[in-house]
């Protein structure tokens, strides 16, 4: 599958975009599933198809509010994925041999009927993916609702710093129109136009909850999941082609419930144990002389040092990790490279979990390290030091969470008898084997014994992007796979291998839903693919 934008399109292209538009405002997977078949057939590069899914889908992934107080009782409604699995689709099929590329794709285009109007599907009036489970109401679905519809841009008056700053003032306020509106007349000067999207980034980054023992209605990092593949897609299929996914991605970060408590604790880090300064009750701004020169540092932790970071994060209570990490500053440590440290805390966790069901919080945290590692090599943001704190402090909490509901379980990673005698292509094939049965420790296993065996990476990636690109009815079994996929690529501290054992696992473990192999055993069978039917 082609992945440069293509040609004006066709009148038949057209026909088949209105046909697949029509199927999934209808919530019909299937009939979905084959238009865009024909799609594949047709020659429609990925760009086109990604562009497309994402100006059918956008007005309906919004929702008014991501919490609901029913009756005395919070509840929270889940956050878009339609975006996010256009995102690891892109990254995905880069990944694959060429007749696999467009499998990828194939899950994004069946998950997208179900994941529309979520906040219907959460209050059981709508049908799709949040609504699994429960009866629905007698007679045809609702039609998918727009809660906030699309809008003019609007320009402001001042320096790129203080229009941003008062976007930035709007986001805080919740005020999700004007907000919106201003950030469209952001984008119209292409010569700003990186700023401002580091700027989107950097607002979904800082809007993290700050708890998560006994939560279920957390933001966890998802606006800047949602920012991060903004960008990556508007990079794809070219800014002049990408107002659709402004619209799927930028109006959301003002949408409430916002917390920005742990960020504050992050920009107090920075003055306390950083500067030396006391706090005092009087405002406070911009960055100092010594938190930019931090940021040019790249020099790399040792082992001892890599284990205290991860220690200090994952076992012990705060403030041991905020110390830890002002240490290794001080130290003159790179602050990317404290980073990679935190991104195999974080996949530590997901190998630790046992509980199909309480890989939330845990795939959520590794994602969030992904996406600040993405925000560290795309973007020079001035305020970047300080989201190491926030990453440290969600992973700190994700691992008490899981402490706390017994799920936090150690256990020896160790390759199954007889592996040192058998081929890497054998361990593959047992890999993706135990993964399919859902097996975590199997997978987990097979993936040391190919790691042990000391064959080239490059396979076992390929391998393991494949069978996560299989595994259908969830975004999730994608995106986390390709995060932990692409950090491994990345990350350039001792025990990166953590992030494969970790794609392993989750791919494996995380909670799946009906048949999971039904789109990609449909894809198969409609392009006449071997190994997928």
């Amino acid at each position: 599958m082609a992945t440069a934008v293509a040609s004006p399109r066709t009148h038949g292209a057209d026909t088949l975009y209105a046909a697949l538009e029509d199927r999934i405002l209808q919530r019909d997977q299937v009939g979905a599933s084959r238009i865009y078949y024909d799609l594949v057939r047709a020659g429609r590069p990925l760009n086109e198809l990604l562009a497309q899914a994402v100006r059918i889908h956008a007005p309906y992934t919004h929702v008014p509010y991501h919490e609901r107080i029913d009756d005395g009782y919070v509840n929270f409604v889940n956050n878009d994925h339609c975006l996010l699995s256009a995102r690891a689709t892109l990254n995905l099929a880069r990944m694959l041999p060429a007749p696999l590329a467009g499998l990828p794709m194939a899950q994004t285009i069946w998950y997208i009927p179900t994941g529309l109007d979520i906040w219907n599907q959460k209050i059981v009036k709508a049908p799709g993916h949040y609504a699994r489970g429960f009866q629905q109401p007698p007679g045809p679905p609702p039609a998918p609702v727009v809660y906030w519809p699309d809008q003019e841009p609007l320009a402001i008056d001042g320096s790129l710093g203080e229009r941003l700053g008062h976007w930035m003032t709007l986001v805080h306020r919740g005020h999700v129109i004007e907000a919106y509106r201003v950030f469209l007349g952001l984008m119209q000067d292409p010569a700003q136009r990186r700023d401002v999207l580091a700027e989107l980034v950097f607002a979904g980054l800082i809007d993290v909850q700050d708890r998560a023992f006994q939560n279920r209605s957390y933001t966890t990092g998802h606006k800047s999941f949602r920012a991060r593949s903004t960008v990556e897609l508007g990079d794809a299929v070219g800014w002049e082609n990408a107002h659709d996914i402004v619209y799927a991605g930028a109006l959301d970060i003002a949408v409430g419930p916002r917390w920005y408590s742990t960020y504050e604790m992050a920009c107090n880090a920075v003055t306390v144990y950083l500067e030396g300064q006391a706090l005092h009750a009087v405002p406070y701004s911009g960055t100092t002389a010594g938190e930019r020169a931090m940021l040019a540092s790249t020099t790399p932790l040792d082992a001892d040092e890599a284990a205290g970071l991860i220690d200090a994060v994952v076992n012990q209570p705060e403030p041991a990790y905020i110390e830890r990490i002002s240490a290794l500053l001080l130290a003159g440590k790179g602050p990317r490279q404290i980073l990679d440290v935190l991104q195999i805390g974080a996949a530590q966790v997901l190998v630790h979990t046992q509980d199909d069901i309480n890989f939330s919080i845990p795939q959520h945290c590794a994602e969030y390290c992904s996406t600040l590692g993405w925000f560290y090599d795309t973007f020079q943001h001035k305020q970047r030091l300080k989201l190491l704190y926030v990453a440290a402090s969600f992973l700190n909490r994700n691992a008490w969470h899981q402490r706390h509901t017994g799920d936090m379980r150690p256990a020896a990673v160790q390759a199954p008898a007889g592996a040192a005698k058998m081929t890497a292509d054998q361990i593959l094939d047992r890999i993706d084997a135990a993964i399919l049965a859902l097996d975590g420790p199997q997978a987990v296993g097979w993936t040391q014994a190919y790691l042990d065996s000391g064959a080239d990476r490059a396979p076992l990636i390929i391998r393991l992007a494949l069978v996560a690109s299989r595994i259908g009815n969830d975004p999730h079994n994608q995106e986390i796979a390709q995060c932990l996929l692409d950090d491994h690529c990345r990350n350039q501290a001792p025990g990166r291998d953590w992030l494969l054992l970790a794609c392993a696992q989750h791919t494996a473990r995380h909670r799946k839903y009906g048949d999971f192999l039904e789109a990609g055993r449909r894809f198969g069978e409609g392009l006449g693919l071997a190994g997928l039917q």
